[in-house]
Parts: structure tokens; C-alpha cells; sequence
């Protein structure tokens, strides 16, 4: 087993999982899509292309020549996503994604202090008024209201 057809696998089983649990809304037409067209297709697209990950990957990596002199930024990663899925509804969306931002690229990317800054102000507040004005897509505001 390669690393690529593993994670080909796992891209089907998550795009199966979101399938299943988006089914439960109703899907719509194409004229008038329901709640659960979107991510249907999304999920649809992540399972094909999943497959082709998976059947094109026997050039890779196989699992057992892989090193884990990554984990640590690997847990950092899923500590940074865990924090942002916690703090979203409690801090707001761009204190969380400033916070998340900042860590990843300060703390773990080791950028310097300007490019660290401007790029965690840019995103958390750009990204914020691309959804939320321009998209009308409402964004968690935490208790500050931000």
C-alpha cells in the first residue's frame, strides 16, 4: 500500500461520509437546488477525485518507508484546526482564524514578524468581508464582535 492510494482511500470514505450525512436535507433540482445540493456535489467531486488519487498512486511512497520526523507539525496542524472548530462560536471568526493564522505561521512556519502579521490581519479580515459582506454568508462575531 502506498501512501497516495491511502489517502485516496481516505478521501472516498470521507466524501462517502459527507454524502450520507447530507442526504438527510433535501437535494433539489438544478433549478432549484435544496440544502444538500452543494455539498453533495462537493462530496461527489472529493469521491472522484479520490478514486483517481487512489488508482494512479502506485508510484509513491509505500506506508512503511514513511518517517514521522513530521508528526509534530503534523499535531500542531490538528491542534491549530481543533482550536479554530473551538473557538469559532465562542471568540468569533477572525479572532479565531487571527489566532490559528498567527500560530501556523509565526509559531510553526517560523516567518518573520511583519510577514506573520500582515498576512494573519490580510486573511482574518479579508477572508471575513469576502464571506460575510460580499457573499452574505454569516459568520460566527463572538462575543467582542469579531
Amino acid at each position: 500500500m502506498t501512501t497516495d492510494r491511502l489517502a485516496g482511500l481516505a478521501l472516498v470514505l470521507i466524501g462517502l461520509v459527507a454524502v450520507w450525512q447530507s442526504l438527510a436535507f433535501p437535494l433539489g433540482s438544478l433549478k432549484r437546488p435544496g440544502p444538500a445540493f452543494a455539498p453533495t456535489a462537493l462530496a461527489l467531486l472529493l469521491i472522484l477525485f479520490g478514486v483517481l488519487v487512489a488508482v494512479t498512486g502506485g508510484s509513491a511512497r509505500r506506508i512503511a518507508d514513511v518517517g514521522w520526523h513530521d508528526g509534530r507539525h503534523a499535531a500542531a496542524v490538528f491542534g491549530a484546526c481543533a482550536f479554530a472548530a473551538w473557538g469559532l462560536e465562542r471568540l468569533g471568526y477572525r479572532l479565531t482564524m487571527a489566532v490559528v493564522l498567527a500560530v501556523l505561521l509565526r509559531g510553526l512556519e517560523r516567518q518573520g514578524w511583519m510577514a506573520s502579521l500582515a498576512l494573519t490581519v490580510g486573511m482574518a479580515w479579508g477572508s471575513f468581508y469576502v464571506f460575510s459582506t460580499l457573499l452574505r454568508i454569516p459568520l460566527p462575531r463572538g462575543p467582542l464582535g469579531f
